[in-house]
């Protein structure tokens, strides 16, 4: 899995001019899942991002996490992020799973990051058309990808 996180003051996604999901101060997580990813996958992701010490404490110092801040999660499947872009200028797909691996492995993401937090997650849906507005907040955007564990 792949994941970016943006740190954002308010992020929403739109989808046919419905605003389908907002959140204010938290992470904004775009989520790329491939055939080979696991629940160990979502497991690792899930705790390293609520773990993850990006927000800023009295000292201005990013020494904070989702937890200790109480921010919420807004979460947008995003299958280009395993575009491959070695040959030609077309990106490829392939890395990318079907929707018949990729929506429970979402869904399960989405109820583990529920867990990790203790609150509500805010998302997407799967497959659609969506718009994301975001307010980037340092700005603060971080990739991760499960299988190399940087």
């Amino acid at each position: 899995m792949r994941l970016v996180i943006q740190r954002v003051t308010r992020a929403r996604v739109t989808i046919n001019d419905a605003v389908k999901s907002a959140i204010g101060n938290g992470l904004l997580l775009f989520v790329g899942i491939e055939d080979a990813d696991t629940q160990e996958d979502i497991a690792w992701l899930s705790r390293k991002t609520v773990n993850l010490r990006i927000f800023k404490d009295e000292h201005g110092v990013m020494n904070r996490s989702l937890l200790e801040t109480g921010g919420d999660i807004l979460l947008v499947s995003q299958f280009t992020l395993h575009a491959a872009t070695a040959k030609g200028n077309r990106p490829s797909y392939l890395g990318a799973a079907k929707p018949a691996i990729a929506v429970p492995l979402y869904e399960s993401f989405i109820k583990q990051l529920k867990l990790d937090c203790g609150k509500e997650i805010y998302a997407g849906e799967f497959g659609a058309d969506m718009q994301v507005e975001l307010l980037n907040d340092g700005p603060v955007t971080i990739l991760i990808d499960s299988k190399k564990k940087e």
